[in-house]
């Protein structure tokens, strides 16, 4: 069911964003993956699928708008369309709000928020053609707010509702949209160096695999806003 279709992931040169582009690569669709660094984005490239023809990697940084516009147009000189967006672009800074500086905050309202709304402004009319999907990596943390959390958890409740109201806005041009809030997660995310010690967190290729069962869905359906944790706790 996913000959010929083309996904774009921002953030998709490590962790989440990697994890779900291999599992995607792996089933035949072609995949543009986004990132700030040159040397990551050939780095994730490389590592994303052996046939170079089917990946596309593209420096591109989510707080910029003509960034987003500009990787949009390299997806379509490449592949012609756009079919699936996943806005996985994260960043998370965690500090007392009263020792919380400007600077922490724009860097992740601009990147969590803001870089979610330019993905979608960007690709939109793509995805009204195709009909397609337009995916949200938020988290518990949208939901759930937790001490030091001021302004990673302002970005991602504001990612959420972003996304559920966009959510109803384009249903009605068939494009489907969702956001997955994960819980932890088995990744390089605020200085972690994933290992064993974290097998018993969500680990990026289960988030692939789960993005894969939300395509698959019939089309009359949408999960629009899905929670994902461990099993476990550690």
């Amino acid at each position: 069911m996913f000959e010929n279709k083309v996904a774009y992931i921002t953030g998709g040169t490590k962790g989440i964003g990697l994890g779900v582009a291999k599992i995607l690569a792996d089933q035949g669709i072609r995949v543009a993956v986004s990132g700030r660094k040159k040397e990551d984005v050939e780095s994730a490239v490389a590592l994303i699928s052996e046939d170079s023809s089917k990946v596309l990697g593209i420096v591109s940084n989510v707080r910029n708008y003509e960034d987003e516009e500009n990787a949009v147009s390299q997806i379509l000189e490449r592949f012609g369309q756009l079919d699936y967006v996943i806005a996985n672009a994260g960043v998370g800074i965690f500090k007392p709000v009263d020792e919380l500086s400007v600077e922490d905050w724009n860097t992740m309202i601009e990147t969590n928020l803001t870089g979610i709304f330019y993905t979608l402004k960007a690709s939109v009319e793509e995805l009204k053609k195709s009909k397609g999907y337009y995916i949200s990596i938020s988290s518990l943390a949208g939901t759930n707010f937790f001490e030091k959390g001021s302004g990673y958890n302002a970005s991602k409740f504001g990612a959420v509702g972003f996304t559920q109201a966009a959510m109803v806005d384009l249903r009605n041009y068939d494009i489907k949209v969702a956001t997955i809030m994960p819980g932890s997660v088995s990744t390089n995310f605020n200085g972690n160096i994933p290992s064993e010690k974290d097998a018993w967190k969500i680990q990026p290729e289960d988030l692939g695999n789960l993005i894969l069962d939300i395509l698959k869905m019939n089309p009359r359906t949408l999960p629009s806003k899905i929670e994902i944790r461990p099993a476990k706790t550690k």
